[in-house]
This record gives C-alpha cells, structure tokens and sequence, in this order.
C-alpha cells in the first residue's frame, strides 16, 4: 500500500516538475520529499483510523467431538468421511452383549419384585382376616367372661371355671392385638409405593430404563446433518466413554460464520451496520459487499477461568484484537470456500468518506495481488 502511494506521489511530482519547470536543485527535490512524506503519512494515518483494514479474517465453523457414551469394543464403522450424513444415521456401532444381558437381568429382576408386591398385597388381606376373626374370638370370649362374672358372684359357677374363662378372655384378646399388629404391618408393607408403584418394582424399574438406555448408546448416531471430517476409529478398537478422547470430528451443515481481529486502535470506527468489503485468497481478484454484523464485546486476553493461581499479568501474551463479526450482502455458494478460509476485510465508515475511495483502491489492487502465489516448487 505505502509503495502505490509512493510511487503516485513521485509520477505527481514529476508531473508536476515538468509542468511548471520547477528547477531541479537539492532545494526543491528536499521539499518535494518532505512534502510528500508528510502528505502520505497524513493520509494513510487518517485512512488506516477511520477506514479500518484487517488482514486477520476467516469463516469460522463449529465441529463437534463424537464420544461414546457407554464403552465398548466397536463392531462396525459405516459412515465414510467427508460424506453428507443425515441426522440419526449410524456413525459406528458397539459390541451389545454386555448391555444386552443387564437389560434382561434387571428385566427378571422386575418381574420377581412384581410378583413380591402382589404376594404381600396376598399377605396384608390374609392378615387383615386374621386380625378380624382373632377380634371376633375376642369378643365372643369377653361376651362369655362378662356373662360368667355375675353367675361367679352369686355362686352358681365355681371359681374355677370363672378363672378359666377369665383366662380364656385375656388370651384371646393378645392374640387379637397380635394379629392387628400383623395385619398394619403387612398392610404397610403393601402400601409402601412411589406415584401408586411398589418402591421395590420401582427401583428396579428405574434400573431397567437405565439399562435399556445404555443398550441404545451402544449404536452411535449423528447428532445433526452433518459429514465425519476426521475418523481413525476403526473395528476392533475399544471406545470408552471419556470428554477428552472422542473417537471422531463431526461438522455440522450450517452456514461457516466470518469474523475479522482488528487492532483495538480503530475500535471507535468499529460501528455495527457500517460497510464493508472483503476479499478472499481462495477467490482471486474479486472483492464482495458485507455489513458489520456484530461488534467486538471482548478481547479473549481479559478473560479469566477459575484456576488454583493467582493472575499474572504478565503471562499474558499479547495485546489482543477486537473481534468483529461479518455478513455479507452476496451469495457465496458459487464459489468453492471451504470453512475455515482466511480473508482481508475493510470496513468504511461516515468519517472522511473521501478516504474511502483511497481504502477500496487498496483493497482491489490487494485482491490481483492473490493470483501471484508459489508453494516452493
């Protein structure tokens, strides 16, 4: 950019020079320098402030780590990289046996406890009937003992025969608060219940769900439209459920966002809604209309994580760039961008608009400058 505004500035002198037959002396050659260097050094601070320029832009896309959630040795892997998956296409298989035959232990397991709370709903009623005829007897051995306890006083039965039939009444009411006791025991037993369900045939259900569930894991399958972008997992190798060790990269079919670091001087002529024009390496010679999206809410070097240390301001690496979301005004899908494609982007703003004209210049004569590349050969 410096050499074009240069070498403009010395074809004006010269122009100039010749025009009006400035004689050409230390003198005059000192100040036309000068001059210019002052001229263009002006110009291209006023420019580079109000018309920001970043060569730091690139679409940014999201990917997603596949892993499993239940480990196992991996049995089959029928997705193919970089092909165009539907949401819920298999990704890769796990060996079942193991869950399979835990879904059918806890099923077993279910149906013993069922049939345990129907034999304790049998107990509760059998000894609910209990309890009642132990009352029953009861009371027919107190009607027997409140009939014999006059008849004892007057002498017309012996006193012995009141003591039997006074020990007749006591037993049987003991037996009759025995079997009450054991008749709200088992009718507890019976009652006990989560939402109307016996707590051991829930407990057990709970195990099943979960043991079904990790029967289900064991097929892996794609979380969204998608392709497998990176996949080493192959069959015979053990999967095992870890964050930090996903068996495969998955990117989502979404639209690649575009974002450019500027340097945080020209954050006062970073406004939301302002123009901008971006060229591309991978699309040589073009340039294409976009708007500010979003302006930069952070510099990643403030943030900070809770840790075990203190800060260290000077562990900091670098000053930082504010981040500026882009979109554009026209339709890319033309053109063969992939994600993850760098950028030079310019953004114009409403102050000395004039400037602007100077910045697009620039940028063209930047994009013709994409189809001179060499990779060393």
């Amino acid at each position: 950019m410096e050499l074009l505004l240069i070498l403009t500035y010395a074809a004006f002198a010269i122009g100039i020079f010749k025009l009006f037959k400035i004689p050409v002396n230390g003198f005059s050659l000192l100040t036309a320098a000068l001059g210019g260097a002052a001229m263009l050094a002006l110009l291209v601070l006023a420019m580079n402030y109000n018309h920001p320029f970043s060569s730091e832009g690139r679409f940014y896309f999201v990917t997603t780590p596949i892993t499993p959630t239940v480990g196992g040795r991996v049995i089959e892997v029928p997705v193919v990289p970089n092909t165009p998956l539907k949401a819920g296409d298999v990704l890769f298989r796990i060996e079942p046996e193991r869950y399979e035959n835990a879904v059918k232990a806890k099923e077993a397991q279910l149906a013993d406890a069922a049939q345990a709370a129907r034999q304790l709903q049998s107990a509760a009623e059998t000894a609910r009937k209990n309890s009642d005829a132990a009352a029953s007897s009861r009371d027919a051995a107190k009607d027997l003992y409140d009939r014999s306890k006059p008849l004892a006083e007057k002498g017309v039965i012996s006193q012995m025969q009141f003591k039997q039939t006074e020990e007749k009444y006591a037993a049987a009411q003991s037996q009759a608060q025995a079997a009450r006791a054991e008749a709200e025991r088992a009718a507890l037993d019976a009652a006990a219940a989560i939402e109307g369900v016996n707590t051991d045939v829930a407990r057990i259900q709970a195990e099943l769900d979960t043991a079904r569930f990790d029967l289900e894991q064991t097929v892996v399958r794609a979380p969204t439209d998608g392709v497998v972008v990176q996949l080493f997992l192959r069959p015979g190798m053990y999967a095992v459920p870890m964050p930090m060790r996903p068996v495969m990269v998955f990117m989502h079919t979404e639209q690649a966002s575009f974002a450019a670091a500027f340097l945080q001087n020209s954050s006062q002529r970073i406004i939301e809604g302002s123009d901008a024009e971006v060229i591309l390496p991978a699309v040589p010679g073009r340039f294409f209309k976009a708007k500010v999206a979003t302006t930069g809410a952070y510099i990643p070097q403030g943030q900070l994580t809770p840790s075990g240390t203190l800060v260290d301001p000077g562990q900091i690496k670098g000053e930082g760039r504010v981040i500026v979301s882009i979109s554009f005004e026209e339709d890319l899908s033309k053109f063969q961008i992939v994600p993850g494609s760098v950028g030079n982007v310019a953004i114009y703003t409403d102050h000395m608009k004039h400037l602007s004209i100077l910045r697009k210049v620039l940028l063209r004569m930047k994009s013709w400058t994409n189809f001179i590349f060499s990779d060393s050969h």
